[in-house]
């Protein structure tokens, strides 16, 4: 009888900590997957990109079905946020040569990238 109630009245704490453990397990998104960014499936550490091709699309969203914000060329930076199959989704990080705003945030397909770290 004695075990029977001192297993009683561990379960409602081990209940209370596995929810607990569950809850910090999923864990809430990172500051920049809000909004274009909750299409991510995998996030980055921010980290540097460098645009490898002219006259690449930077989409509002990841596939070409989505409106072009505009053209990256080569040699324009950015930050890389996170991805989603082939596309990444990533912030300039300084104006684009086609006079893109740094700060921009938009998806481009990977294979347009030329570094993602200097």
């Amino acid at each position: 009888m004695i075990r029977r109630l001192a297993i009683r009245s561990i379960t409602p704490a081990a209940v209370a900590l596995a929810a607990a453990a569950a809850l910090t397990v999923t864990t809430a998104p990172a500051a920049h997957a809000v909004g274009e960014s909750s299409k991510c499936t995998i996030n980055f550490r921010d980290f540097p990109g460098t645009v490898g091709k002219n006259g690449w699309n930077y989409r509002t969203g990841p596939s070409t079905r989505y409106t072009s914000r505009g053209l990256l060329y080569r040699g324009d930076k950015l930050t890389v946020l996170c991805s989603r199959n082939t596309w990444v989704y990533t912030q300039l990080s300084r104006r684009s040569a086609s006079g893109l705003p740094k700060g921009l945030r938009g998806w481009v397909r990977q294979d347009g990238l030329r570094e993602l770290a200097d």
